[in-house]
């Protein structure tokens, strides 16, 4: 007898429908699992055999291989758990075989028969959407997140033995011992936002970061200890829109995958905010895993904001993996089990002291660093980086008693609404819709011959790189947006050559 249903593993963010069948043999009573499982899945079988025992069933005395295809596709994880057990059971004639067949089941099984929520439902569930198998089985833990999917309908149970009660075993019953695996979650604490109106004087960087938000520009702040770079940074993500659907949906997905995401909430909104520490490994920032790679804070910034505060203490190796995704706005990890592709267009904003001390700016009295303790300081932020970074400003300390206070942030949200909407208007059927990733080949079409002699004119000097002539002109794109102008000129071009230098006022 063959028992079949379907079930889905993950590659990165991209789910794969697999087939479960189980056959079972009249010979001596064997358990094998085939099509390249990992150790994780192998463990399958005792937790398989323990919870149908446990859910009032007989286990099958035969001998039992279940085929988990396309057997060259690598699996790992317990997600197949109650696939496999479905199978057996349907291989078995313990439940109704069509019933089993027609739907995707995706969980854990504990010991005691209980499904237990795993990783990744949202877009396992929205692969199997795809693949046009609408029909889907997940633990309650995992129900809310499952129901964000559009098209998905949703089977949430608790036990294999209330699944195989609805497949047509009145027998099943759960042992009476178990604990029931379902997680009554907490209210959601609303945390207030941050507005940008906290922040006291700092005209000039404000400037930059509305500059910023609007353009999806990467961002540089350098400035004294207390100056306000972190408390800037941290309220970019309020004047930034909403994310767009197909932005929102990748999100969830990553945050799905890394377990961070609070399913009562819904498909995320807002987007993201990841701010690591210094002392985080490269495989934490870009992601890794010692056989399926696992997100890491870039692709859980995709859509969002990654925040290096203190970017020179962060080691150099963890720098330079930043520079692939900012141009192509993934990463791939290839580890021995396959490559895992996650997104990560993320806005970077980095915050760095002018030396060692923090008290080099101005005259530099109270700098107690050396010329050449400066020089290696600011130089662990390389070139090839730093000509990636698109607006670098200076954050100068606030003068005692300073009590302005600026725009508030939804003030400063409106404009950059306005001008992503011109952004978006302008870019309408492209591949892109913000400033900071219109390519370079757009950019000599489209830009003024006025505003390209400039930025000519600067390269022949040596005060700009190729990259960042081409970045200079979106910037100055993106002051035209701000200020409702179809197309930027010269000045524009000057002033976000400016934004670029970290040299005089904005």
């Amino acid at each position: 007898m063959i028992g079949r249903t379907r079930s889905v593993v993950l590659t990165g963010v991209v789910g794969h429908v697999i087939d479960v069948e189980a056959h079972l043999a009249p010979s001596l009573p064997a358990f094998t699992l085939v099509g390249l499982p990992d150790a994780s899945l192998n463990e399958s079988r005792d937790r398989v055999r323990a919870a149908v025992t446990s859910s009032g069933l007989a286990w099958p005395q035969r001998r039992i291989t279940v085929n988990l295809s396309p057997a060259s596709l690598p699996k790992s994880g317990s997600v197949t758990d109650v696939a496999i057990a479905v199978a057996v059971l349907a291989g078995a004639g313990l439940i109704d075989a069509r019933q089993a067949a027609g739907a995707v089941h995706l969980g854990e099984l504990g010991l005691d028969g209980q499904l237990r929520p795993v990783r990744g439902i949202l877009p396992s569930v929205a692969a199997a959407v795809e693949a046009g198998a609408t029909r889907v089985v997940v633990a309650e833990g995992n129900a809310d997140e499952a129901r964000l999917v559009p098209g998905a309908k949703v089977t949430a149970v608790s036990s294999l033995a209330e699944l195989a009660a609805i497949y047509g075993n009145e027998d099943a019953r759960p042992d009476p011992r178990s604990v029931d695996s379902r997680v009554v979650s907490s209210p959601r604490r609303v945390e207030p936002v941050a507005d940008l109106a906290d922040v006291r004087g700092q005209p000039e960087a404000r400037w930059a970061l509305e500059v910023a938000a609007a353009g999806a520009h990467h961002l540089l702040m350098v400035g004294p200890p207390g100056a306000g770079k972190t408390m800037l940074a941290s309220r970019l993500t309020g004047i930034l829109p909403d994310l767009i659907p197909v932005d929102a949906l990748a999100a969830t997905s990553i945050h799905s995958i890394s377990g961070t995401l609070s399913p009562e909430e819904g498909l995320l909104v807002r987007p993201p905010f990841e701010a690591p520490h210094h002392s985080a490994s490269a495989a934490a920032i870009v992601g890794g895993g010692a056989r399926i790679a696992r997100p890491g804070a870039i692709s859980r910034a995709h859509a969002g904001v990654l925040f290096l505060d203190e970017a020179p203490e962060f080691p150099g190796a963890v720098l330079q993996t930043l520079r692939q995704p900012l141009e192509s706005g993934e990463i791939v990890l290839h580890r021995a089990y396959g490559a895992a592709r996650y997104p990560a267009r993320f806005q970077l904003v980095l915050a760095a002291n002018p030396c060692p001390c923090g008290h080099f700016y101005g005259m530099g009295e109270r700098c107690t660093c050396s010329a050449l303790a400066r020089r290696r300081y600011f130089s662990r932020l390389s070139g090839p980086l730093l000509d990636r970074v698109d607006i670098q400003v200076e954050v100068m300390p606030v003068a005692r008693g300073a009590s302005e206070s600026g725009e508030a942030t939804e003030v400063v949200a409106a404009r950059v609404r306005e001008a992503r909407g011109r952004a978006q208007a302008r870019f309408a059927g492209l591949p892109w819709s913000v400033t900071s990733h219109a390519p370079p080949s757009w950019l000599r079409e489209f830009t003024p011959r006025a505003c390209v002699a400039v930025v000519h004119a600067a390269l022949d000097k040596g005060r700009l790189s190729a990259r960042g002539a081409d970045r200079a002109l979106r910037i100055a794109w993106t002051l035209s947006d701000l200020e409702g102008i179809d197309a930027p000129s010269p000045d524009h071009v000057a002033r976000a050559m400016i934004l670029r230098s970290r040299e005089g006022p904005l």
